[in-house]
Order: structure tokens, then sequence, then C-alpha cells
């Protein structure tokens, strides 16, 4: 990840002024970001999550550390679904569960929220209303229940209702 990657002195091609860009012109935008495979999309999250998290000193020396200004903390919920094989018809909820009980954790939880969808709502809202900063919200390889269920119809029509309720 962009963290390990500094702190351990790797090489970083520097790509932070066009990161600058991308989130301040584009305040309160979704983005779907798609590149092929091996392209560095997951370094890419880590790094947005990094900038988001305010963590100006892994910016040392590079193009965003004179643009940004302020080097505000947001709340971000950073959701990695390559942590699991989807196999198993619980795999999924397992690791949406899971997500969202270290979320809850930290902004807290209301009985009357059951299901995944109305927990992550749930969280965002508290998470904006603990911080008074909008919610940052990172998916990475939010598609790979989906691929690892081709050829099992009953799973993938499972994690798709699961995804599109969580999502939506």
């Amino acid at each position: 990840n962009f963290e390990q990657l500094i702190e351990d002195g790797f090489t970083y091609v520097d790509k932070t002024a066009v990161l600058y860009q991308l989130v301040n012109k584009s305040i309160g935008k979704q983005f779907f970001l798609s590149r092929p495979r091996r392209f560095g999309k997951s370094m890419l999250i880590s790094m947005l999550k990094a900038y988001f998290l305010g963590k100006k000193e892994l910016f040392k020396g590079l193009a965003v550390e004179q643009l940004e200004h302020e080097w505000l903390e947001y709340p971000v919920l950073h959701l990695d679904l390559n942590t699991a094989k989807y196999i198993e018809e619980d795999s999924l909820n397992n690791v949406l569960n899971n997500a969202l009980e270290k979320w809850e954790t930290l902004y807290g939880a209301r009985k009357s929220e059951v299901d995944f969808g109305l927990r992550f709502e749930g969280v965002i809202q508290r998470a904006h209303e603990k911080t008074g900063r909008r919610v940052v919200i990172l998916v990475d390889e939010y598609d790979k229940p989906m691929l690892q269920a081709i050829g099992n119809e009953k799973l993938q029509n499972d994690y798709r209702a699961t995804l599109k309720g969580f999502y939506g």
C-alpha cells in the first residue's frame, strides 16, 4: 500500500498533483475508477485513504505537499473486498459484517438498522455528524464477489442482491 511504500523508501512516480486536482475540483462527486488488473488501483485507493486521513508526512517531497494547505482529516470508510474467497454463501456477508462492526465501533450503531444497507447508511450519517465532515467511501475490488461466483447462478444472484442493497 502507499503508506508502506513511502515508509519503506521505495521509488514512487509522483502523480499526486493529478490526485489533488481530482479531489479538489470535484468535491461531493462519486468516481468509478476502472483500470486493468495489476495497474495500481489498490495503490491508488491506499493513497486516497492516506490523503483523506490527513497524513501529510507521507506526502513529503511530493507535488501535493505544496498544493494542499489544509490537510484536513475526513472520516474514511475503506472496504476492501479482496480479503476473502467468495465461494461459500456466507463469505460476502462475513466481510460486510466485519467492516460494518469495525465502523460501528467508531461511529455507533442502532438496533433498528437490521440489514447491511441500513447499517451502512447509519454509519455514514453518524460519521458525518460526529466529525462535521463529508464521509469518504473507498471500495477496492468491488466486483470480486460477483466474479468469483461466476458459474454458480444462485450464489451470484445472492451476491448481486446483497451488494445492490449495500451500495444502494
